[in-house]
């Protein structure tokens, strides 16, 4: 009797999706909307998948030492000694033995932190954070060098709101950029950056969204580049 079902069966399945419906409708009441958690800067999206996707592998002799001078300022020292890779033409990278010093002051303290590092090779690194009201912060980061067009200054002014982030950037060559990241519910964020890099005459838009629970974290992000370029028609 193929065509025969079971007494029970449809009331034991209707019975199964109402209490999976109620369930779900459960969830969305104890959800309260008007108070989402802050998400992360839209900029932490890329640096997550960074650490997870490429860690960072060292090969050679590293030494680090601190001196605190008081609670707020200390100097530190770096010594590192290791192979560097130069790009060729063929698989295999050539590898130069280089050796360099770093010097470096730090100054942190609530509102304001101040880092320094100068380096044998002759770059200068600075970065600064200073959170000008509860909501609103200041970030600077700064790469001076010898070479030619190698210099490089960013600005970026980060605003924290209830439920979402936004960003302005402002860098030398002409760089614009904008992001805003929005949680949608108590795991999910979505976000949206736009940007114009005037010197290499290239824009671009990205989307992101990051999924959060208490054992894993998922991110997402897609970027479209489009170049631009001057054509002499005479």
């Amino acid at each position: 009797m193929a065509g025969l079902v079971p007494p029970g069966t449809t009331l034991l399945g209707n019975e199964a999706t109402s209490a999976a419906a109620k369930k779900v409708n459960e969830l969305h009441k104890n959800v309260d909307y008007m108070n989402l958690p802050c998400p992360i800067p839209y900029e932490e999206l890329h640096r997550e998948a960074l650490m997870s996707l490429k860690p960072e592998y060292f090969e050679g002799m590293r030494f680090d030492f601190t001196k605190g001078l008081n609670q707020k300022f200390s100097l530190s020292h770096s010594v590192t000694m290791g192979p560097m890779e130069i790009p060729s033409q063929s698989s295999e990278a050539i590898k130069i033995p280089t050796a360099h010093y770093e010097f470096g002051a730090n100054f942190i303290d609530q509102r304001t932190m101040l880092i320094g590092r100068v380096l044998t090779d002759g770059r200068l690194n600075a970065r600064v954070k200073c959170d000008l009201t509860d909501d609103l912060a200041l970030k600077a980061n700064a790469q001076l060098t010898n070479e030619p067009h190698m210099s490089h200054v960013m600005l970026n002014f980060d605003y924290k709101g209830k439920d979402y982030r936004s960003q302005l950037q402002l860098g030398n060559g002409a760089l614009f950029g904008a992001s805003y990241i929005q949680s949608v519910t108590p795991h999910l964020s979505l976000g949206a950056e736009v940007f114009w890099a005037g010197q290499h005459r290239k824009s671009g838009v990205g989307y992101a969204g990051r999924y959060e629970t208490d054992k894993m974290v998922i991110g997402l992000a897609l970027i479209l580049y489009c170049m631009f370029e001057l054509v002499d028609l005479s």
